[in-house]
């Protein structure tokens, strides 16, 4: 990469470099500076193209994944098929339509289809990451005209791409990678002082996210603070256009989220006091502990001490942190960690100027640390549950499902089935890609033992059961205390599987075909009436 950048005529050594030497300024001294930035730009882009592109490879034909299939995928279909932009086959929710739209133009050109679904969101994820490189130049580009001996910049970008939740999420068709582009612009923009600009991304932004409203608001605060009335005002203009389209979908479904569960499961649920508290603390660790996080929180505190953070551009980036953490907390049933996507460029941006003032051998052997720990989290699952979209552990999830689909559909295609979501959508969908045709299916509400024992038998023919959590031997919720507690902060239990070797005691069939993958598992209970009515 440093060869590439060094022959488009990027330097990578700033010693002594001032501040109107790196891009983001130069591109402001005129008309050749901003044709040598657009150069520079490009390079860029291509250079992340081909490492996205070619790593995801091996993934982009892989069907839709959970919320996917759940909610974004479906939404995009129907404005594709029917030009509706509030979903019909799916229940509507205040989701915005942007990246359905996006999607659905993708699709007029290339047809609908994975690939070229993941095709799409890759390239967004192309800019997202460029926003976020030159967003860490400009937050960084105040220690760097110190002289310090590294490029902050390059190893934030390095951080960012590695890791697991920006590597997983670059492909998948969901709303926090294009969040995380739309951020980096708007607070860019903002700190180079160009208000109006920023306004204009973060109207981008609510149109992509309804959470991303904080953008917004933060930077009207901040511009109120500073008695700069006139362009605080600018930053309404994003609001206004969150309230339309909140009126539209009042107008069109009779409720202004879109359906009242909705409302229910995503603000009135997570503002409980106790379960506000507990779910800040996950968002903390995963920020600052999780996949080894604590080394680069380690070199924040760093440079913390040594003065580093104070300038403005640290404090708004700080602040707008500060207040999406909070908000993705008290709006979100799901602690989900691509929740913070939109913010960990600042975080690895802290990380990677923190490492810069350590001494140069602290600094190698912790960056080197870093960067191997993140790469492995990739491939290796924690110690306790965590959902499958936080890296590749999703891929294996859905080549078994296909898999166990394919299977069904040979053997037992006329058959009444009875599984949970997400298979219950996956059997039925064929636009979703596992199945060529759709197959009757029975939604079961878990696969707890209360329900498998009070079960009709008679009336399916075939179970699926499989993991719809990753459940390692060292998951602290087979203690009882634990998963007590959890259960009363939230009110639920931690898992709505039993365990697997606890499953043939429940079911009256006989087990035809189990699918294993990674530790994760598919299992396919027969009746053994259906094998005498119908020799299967």
């Amino acid at each position: 990469m440093r060869r590439l950048l060094a022959k488009s005529g990027w330097s990578l050594n700033p010693a002594g470099a001032s501040c109107s030497s790196f891009p983001v300024r130069s591109a402001q001294a005129g008309g050749a500076s901003v044709r040598d930035f657009s150069k520079r730009c490009a390079t860029l882009v291509w250079l992340f193209a081909l490492i996205l592109y070619l790593s995801h490879f091996p993934f982009l034909r892989l069907p839709y994944f959970w919320d996917e299939a759940g909610q974004f995928i479906p939404a995009a279909l129907d404005l594709f098929h029917s030009g509706f932009w509030i979903p019909h086959s799916v229940p509507p929710n205040i989701h915005p339509p942007a990246i359905a739209a996006y999607l659905a133009g993708w699709w007029r050109v290339a047809g609908p289809s994975p690939a070229t679904t993941r095709t799409a969101m890759l390239l967004l994820a192309v800019f997202e990451a460029l926003a976020a490189y030159l967003l860490s130049i400009e937050l960084c580009k105040g220690e760097l005209c110190r002289g310090l001996p590294d490029r902050p910049a390059f190893l934030a970008i390095a951080l960012l791409m590695i890791s697991p939740v920006f590597f997983a999420q670059s492909m998948l068709a969901q709303l926090d990678g294009p969040a995380l582009l739309f951020t980096c612009l708007s607070l860019l923009l903002f700190l180079q002082d160009r208000p109006l600009a920023a306004a204009v991304a973060s109207t981008a932004l609510v149109l992509v996210k309804e959470t991303g409203v904080v953008v917004p608001f933060v930077f009207a605060i901040w511009l109120v603070c500073e008695r700069r009335w006139r362009q605080a005002a600018w930053f309404a203009g994003p609001v206004l256009v969150l309230c339309l389209w909140v009126v539209f979908l009042l107008r069109q479904t009779g409720h202004w989220a879109g359906n009242a569960g909705f409302v229910q499961y995503n603000l009135d649920y997570p503002l409980h006091s106790a379960r506000f508290a507990v779910s800040l603390l996950r968002r903390l660790y995963y920020l600052f502990v999780a996949n080894f996080h604590w080394i680069g929180t380690a070199a924040i505190i760093y440079g913390w001490r040594k003065g580093l953070f104070t300038s403005r551009s640290w404090c708004v980036a700080w602040t707008l942190a500060f207040a999406h953490v909070v908000l993705v907390t008290g709006l979100g049933g799901a602690v989900l960690d691509r929740y913070l996507l939109p913010i960990l460029p600042f975080v690895y941006a802290a990380m990677a100027a923190g490492l810069s003032l350590c001494p140069p051998l602290c600094r190698r052997v912790c960056s080197v640390a870093l960067l191997a720990c993140l790469a492995t989290g990739n491939w290796i699952n924690p110690p306790y549950p965590f959902p499958y979209e936080d890296n590749l552990a999703f891929t294996d999830f859905l080549k078994l499902h296909k898999e166990a689909a394919a299977y069904l559909a040979r053997r037992y295609p006329g058959a009444r089935i009875g599984t949970v979501w997400p298979l219950t959508a996956e059997l039925s969908r064929p636009e979703l890609d596992f199945t060529n045709r759709p197959m009757a299916v029975r939604s079961l509400p878990d696969l707890a033992a209360p329900t498998l024992q009070t079960l009709d038998w008679d009336s399916i023919q075939v179970l699926v059961a499989f993991s719809r959590d990753w459940d390692p031997p060292s998951n602290p919720f087979h203690s009882a205390t634990i998963a007590g507690f959890w259960q009363k902060i939230y009110s639920e239990e931690r898992s709505l599987n039993v365990r697997r070797e606890m499953i043939p005691a429940l079911v009256p069939f006989f087990i035809a075909g189990r699918f294993e993958r990674h530790a994760q598992w598919v299992d396919i209970y027969v009746n053994p009436h259906m094998m005498n009515d119908h020799g299967y």
